[in-house]
């Protein structure tokens, strides 16, 4: 048989074969979008020889927020108005009694509880002394001046007011506000001369 002629292959059929199909349907067709996976760490194989085509990753969409505004200001709350400094209330002084004339003034001092009776004799005695001074005064007889006998009658009704503010106080406020009437009467001549 070794001088037989081996028989030649048997021709393939021209048709094409059904893997052959499926392969070129497959090449063909476009491949699906996948996303490119990272490459592992530890993985073999083409992956790790190219580089797989990363696209940077997009920056993450912020959703539109509102402007910020400023924070509101506090306002303070208005001060407090100042209050002006309380005036003090007026002094209300007591009224003043009318003013006594000399015969007034005998008469209350003549009545009054304050002073003793042997007081009462020695003031009345003063008094009469500072008219009779007065009365010299006038007539020339005696040399003393107006500021003389000014003193002499501050004197007389300092003494009397000591003893009256006590026990009587009507009759020394009555005293010491008719003080500038009664000097006013005893300055003048016109006027002493109706005593």
């Amino acid at each position: 048989m070794s001088g037989e002629p081996q028989a030649a292959p048997a021709a393939k059929p021209a048709g094409p074969s059904p893997s052959s199909v499926a392969q070129g349907a497959a090449a063909a067709s476009p491949p699906a979008a996948q996303p490119a996976k990272p490459a592992r760490p530890g993985t073999t194989g083409a992956n790790l020889s190219k580089p797989a085509a990363s696209t940077p990753p997009a920056a993450p969409k912020l959703a539109a927020s509102p402007p910020i505004a400023a924070p509101p200001v506090k306002s303070q709350p208005p001060a407090p108005p100042v209050a002006k400094p309380a005036l003090p209330p007026p002094v209300v002084r007591p009224a003043l009694p009318p003013p006594l004339d000399l015969k007034s003034l005998e008469n209350r001092l003549k009545e009054t509880k304050a002073i003793g009776v042997f007081t009462k004799l020695a003031l009345k005695n003063q008094i009469d002394d500072l008219l009779e001074r007065f009365r010299a005064h006038y007539k020339g007889l005696i040399r003393t001046t107006l500021v003389e006998l000014r003193r002499s009658f501050d004197m007389l009704v300092m003494k009397t007011l000591a003893l009256l503010q006590d026990a009587d106080p009507p009759l020394a406020g009555a005293l010491a506000s008719s003080r500038e009437s009664i000097w006013g009467l005893l300055s003048d001549p016109a006027k002493f001369a109706t005593i």
